[in-house]
């Protein structure tokens, strides 16, 4: 699914972007709402709680690319939680456009085009399992 190379970018910036995990999250969620006003009220946790959330799903899927199968029934019960909470499917591409944003924001010119696709493609990926459910 992911070549050697692929997956070795998207660790490796993935390494350097989660290095403060507070910041990478609050980053997120700052653009995330900024970009897509409409779905701040499906967030009703404690943000900081939600962040860390993210940080560590994220983390699981980076680190289990050589093998996604073994992640695909948590990412299929990620997405039906998501659902619940009020996610929609039009949702999904505006969140992969901030996740990529986020890093590009974060790495600055380490952010290569080599790891914007890299990480386009991790994050299809991720959203396709998710939205099978």
């Amino acid at each position: 699914m992911f070549t050697e190379r692929e997956m070795e970018v998207v660790r490796d910036t993935w390494a350097k972007a989660s290095a403060d995990p507070d910041a990478a999250a609050a980053l997120f969620y700052g653009k995330l709402f900024e970009t897509a006003p409409a779905v701040k009220p499906l967030f009703t946790t404690d943000m900081k709680e939600q962040g860390r959330k993210l940080m560590q799903m994220i983390g699981i899927a980076v680190n289990n690319m050589e093998d996604v199968a073994k992640i695909v029934p948590a990412l299929i019960e990620l997405g039906e939680r998501h659902e619940k909470y009020g996610a929609e499917d039009d949702h999904y591409p505006v969140v992969g456009e901030v996740l990529i944003d986020t890093l590009r924001t974060a790495l600055g010119d380490e952010f290569t085009d080599e790891a914007d696709l890299a990480w386009a493609k991790t994050y299809a990926a991720v959203a396709e399992v998710m939205l099978s459910r």
